[in-house]
């Protein structure tokens, strides 16, 4: 199987779709004379032409109710938010128009928009730039959110993504469009709200999704030579959440570490754990941990920001609290 970047996965899951619908169109700050910010729309404005590949100015607000109102007319907009820090400016569209109108029509229109860019932080960008939005838009009714690990799923849930008919939240990293990953050649969808279990274990699930997972796999590396096994669970999709996968795991460790990275108050790990204890709660055999990054503003120093995100080390601990409580 060929190897390919996330960047590139992204960019024909978007080609792929626009050759088999030309109701669907990308537009964004950057995406087209520049091949996008991350180079995630390399080649699409010499293929679709500058009708279906839209530089934007800088106004989220405006494009963003312009992707609404087409949507209802007929179209499937693509908008791409050079990060979803600038997605705070058209917010009110997403939140108020596009999860709402097809309630609000009583079922008259749909809304079928990818609304994607980089979520959370990604180096030395500092407070107003590093912040995660998952669980934000995901307290949405309406909204999907999906946020990807890697390439094989990038494409395969984008893909999804652009055939739903609801307005889908599609959260990446600028720190992942470079990672590399297996990808086949063919035809391929990965279903929305379907969780992975990427590594199976019998003494302790880990959740998490998106590129902090990474810190989870370095940390079940190093806990295996200690002989503790770890079931690793990547929820790719936030929105709708896959409970049943982590629900049957939980079962089987009697133990939950989750890891996340956003601030510590309201998040998807918070919501996770509600769920287990409802439901699985006479199967835990230790308090689930949660790991998040401090409960301040990303830090601009890398001396802080490297103590102010969540890393392998931390789930480590966690773990280890969890099995030697």
């Amino acid at each position: 199987m060929r190897t390919i970047q996330f960047r590139e996965a992204v960019c024909e899951a978007m080609s792929e779709e626009m050759r088999t619908d030309d109701t669907i169109y990308l537009m964004g700050e950057e995406v087209a004379e520049y091949n996008g910010a991350y180079k995630a729309s390399k080649g699409m404005l010499d293929e679709f032409g500058p009708k279906r590949v839209i530089d934007t100015p800088i106004a989220e607000l405006g494009f963003a109710g312009i992707a609404v109102g087409s949507a209802m007319n007929g179209n499937r907009p693509i908008v791409e938010f050079m990060t979803f820090n600038f997605s705070l400016v058209g917010i009110d569209q997403i939140i108020n128009n596009a999860a709402k109108i097809r309630q609000m029509s009583g079922g008259q229109f749909n809304c079928p928009i990818v609304f994607r860019g980089p979520t959370a932080s990604a180096g030395q960008l500092a407070a107003t730039h590093s912040q995660a939005f998952e669980s934000w838009y995901a307290n949405c009714p309406g909204l999907k959110v999906v946020v990807p690990s890697n390439p094989y799923d990038a494409k395969g849930l984008l893909k999804s993504a652009i055939r739903d008919n609801d307005p889908v939240i599609f959260m990446e990293s600028e720190q992942m469009y470079g990672d590399k990953g297996e990808v086949p050649e063919g035809e391929y969808t990965i279903p929305l709200g379907v969780a992975d279990i990427k590594r199976e274990g019998t003494d302790v699930t880990i959740v998490s999704f998106g590129k902090i997972i990474k810190e989870a796999y370095v940390a079940a590396d190093e806990l295996a030579k200690e002989g503790i096994s770890c079931e690793v669970i990547d929820i790719r999709t936030i929105r709708p959440m896959d409970y049943d996968t982590i629900i049957k795991s939980v079962k089987k460790t009697n133990r939950l570490v989750i890891l996340e990275e956003a601030w510590p108050f309201g998040n998807v790990a918070t919501e996770i754990t509600f769920q287990v204890q409802s439901q699985a709660f006479d199967y835990l055999d230790a308090p689930v941990q949660k790991i998040n990054t401090a409960d301040t503003p990303a830090p601009y120093s890398p001396a802080l920001l490297k103590e102010w995100l969540p890393n392998s080390g931390d789930v480590i601990k966690a773990v280890k609290k969890v099995m030697y409580k």
